[in-house]
């Protein structure tokens, strides 16, 4: 904390009085009860210790963040404090007072608000009842009040900037839309503290914008904040305070001044991590995906491009720019009003993903767990599930087979998990992204889309998957990679296109792949 010298108040000129009265509130704020601590957790499942002896405080208006690699620990510290978890042992205070939180319904009436990162919302109800879902205002009669649940969700929608129909149905609405909503429904809660799960992930800037000057005024409530990011951009433009866990431990709890970027990185993998977007240069071949003035009526207009043999083709642009269509329909998911796809040479008829899939497309998409996997079967099932037929003889599957190719990609892609076995939805972000990368490379497929490969995994992580790419491409697949993240586009591509409403408004190569020339584009500020 800064030192400040000792003055009589008498002796700040007029200028001084603001600054003195931010310096007492904050060191009050410092030095009050904290509004949630965590005392010498442990947790233990069978085989594995996920938390071991860890220690956290944040006090009144503070935004503290919650950083560390996939499987460090961090989801169950979270379920912990919000009750969905009982650790093996330690203690919970909130103000002060030591809380047994049995249940994530007794966590919501302590105030202990989560939102996580996959959305836990209901989409066959409207955008306002899922904000108010289980406190639904009600008239005279006893009956909910429509009219009073809408405005009052207008109203918190408009915290954030956004604007939604409140009886939108909401799975009409798009990823970023429900994730706002998803955000409203915490802040409209009379919450002590909020958990905010990659918040961002599915953001545009501007949203973001909303969400950042929500959260200060939720500061000034004296709501504590845990921020929980693999953005550490953001960590240092929200956050005042910082807990970093490996392996189940506190390994570092410091003020965010005090700390810098490449020391984060070194607490969370402990090893440096010199370049983040390390690329290796491939051979560029001969054309093996022909685009031409491929339309998708209202989405995609007249989009005509080139994708070679060991290159990585970047496809940049706003949310809702159409970048994810763009994914789906040379994936066969979307249909395609006019235009054509050449793989090889010969245009592509098929009019579902299957055939799509025999001319050599995989596709791992932007959610991994609603589209990319099933996360009741096993590591297994869901590596072998694009190639069963290839396994199979007279419709039985040959297990010792099966088996084989997976533990093969288990070890190729260093996929962490106990056995083949296991359930993928017990696997962290970042193994569970390398199942559906291996699930796709088990096709042998010449294009391989990516849409968000790094979303919502870990530095250490993202290093793994880019480093994946990178020999991908060097062994002559061509890579179509879609990124919200501008320093993964810049760093990885070796072409970008820029969407901006369902067309392309550039095609960048060599020097003019910039940060800022794609966010001119993105935004057609041409």
């Amino acid at each position: 904390m800064v030192r400040y010298p000792l003055r009589r108040k008498e002796q700040f000129i007029k200028g001084d009085i603001e600054t003195l009265k931010t310096i007492e509130i904050f060191m009050e704020k410092e030095n009050s009860v904290p509004r949630l601590e965590v005392k010498n957790i442990s947790m233990e499942f069978p085989g594995v210790k996920a938390l071991d002896n860890a220690s956290m405080q944040i006090v009144p208006g503070e935004v503290r963040a919650l950083v560390g690699e996939n499987g460090a620990g961090k989801s169950t510290l979270i379920k912990i404090i919000s009750g969905v978890y009982q650790p093996t042992s330690g203690m919970i205070f909130l103000d002060g007072v030591k809380e047994d939180i049995a249940d994530p319904y007794l966590a919501l009436r302590k105030g202990i608000v989560p939102v996580h990162q996959e959305i836990n919302l209901e989409p066959f109800l409207t955008v306002a009842e899922n904000i108010f879902i289980g406190r639904q205002p009600l008239n005279q009669f006893g009956l909910i009040d429509y009219k009073k649940m809408n405005t009052e969700a207008v109203k918190w929608l408009s915290e954030l900037d956004i604007q939604v129909d409140p009886n939108l149905p909401l799975g009409m609405a798009s990823l970023a839309e429900r994730q706002m909503v998803a955000i409203a429904r915490a802040v409209s809660l009379d919450a002590k503290v909020l958990i905010f799960d990659e918040p961002t992930s599915s953001l545009t800037q501007k949203e973001i914008a909303g969400l950042f000057n929500v959260i200060k005024r939720l500061k000034e409530k004296d709501i504590g904040i845990i921020y929980i990011s693999h953005r550490l951009e953001e960590v240092y433009q929200i956050c005042e305070s910082i807990t970093i866990l490996r392996d189940g431990s506190v390994v570092c709890d410091k003020k965010l001044k005090e700390i810098k970027t490449s020391e984060i990185i070194n607490f969370m993998i402990g090893r440096d991590l010199k370049d983040m977007y390390e690329k290796t240069l491939a051979e560029i071949g001969e054309p093996v995906l022909e685009v031409r003035n491929l339309s998708v009526k209202g989405i995609l207009n007249n989009i005509s491009f080139t994708l070679r043999s060991g290159e990585i083709l970047g496809v940049a642009g706003l949310v809702g720019a159409g970048r994810t269509e763009l994914a789906r329909a040379l994936f066969g998911d979307l249909p395609i009003s006019s235009g054509s796809v050449i793989i090889d040479g010969k245009e592509v008829k098929a009019k579902n993903p299957n055939g799509f899939i025999k001319s050599g497309i995989g596709l791992i998409p932007e959610d991994r767990k609603d589209l990319g996997l099933v996360t009741e079967l096993s590591v297994g099932k869901n590596i072998s599930m694009t190639i069963f037929k290839v396994l199979s003889r007279l419709g039985v599957i040959n297990e010792k087979k099966e088996n084989q190719l997976v533990e093969n990609y288990v070890d190729r892609l260093a996929i962490k998990t106990p056995s083949i076995f296991q359930k993928v939805k017990f696997l962290s972000g970042g193994n569970q992204q390398r199942v559906v990368i291996a699930k796709w490379l088990a096709t042998n497929p010449k294009i391989l889309i990516v849409d968000e490969p790094t979303r919502g995994i870990d530095v250490g992580a993202k290093a793994e998957i880019h480093k994946l790419l990178n020999e991908l491409v060097h062994q002559g697949v061509a890579v179509l990679m879609i990124s919200s993240e501008l320093p993964e586009i810049t760093a990885m591509s070796d072409k970008v296109l820029v969407i901006f409403q369902g067309k392309i408004s550039a095609e960048l190569e060599g020097d003019k792949i910039s940060e800022e020339e794609i966010m001119r584009f993105s935004a057609e500020m041409v």
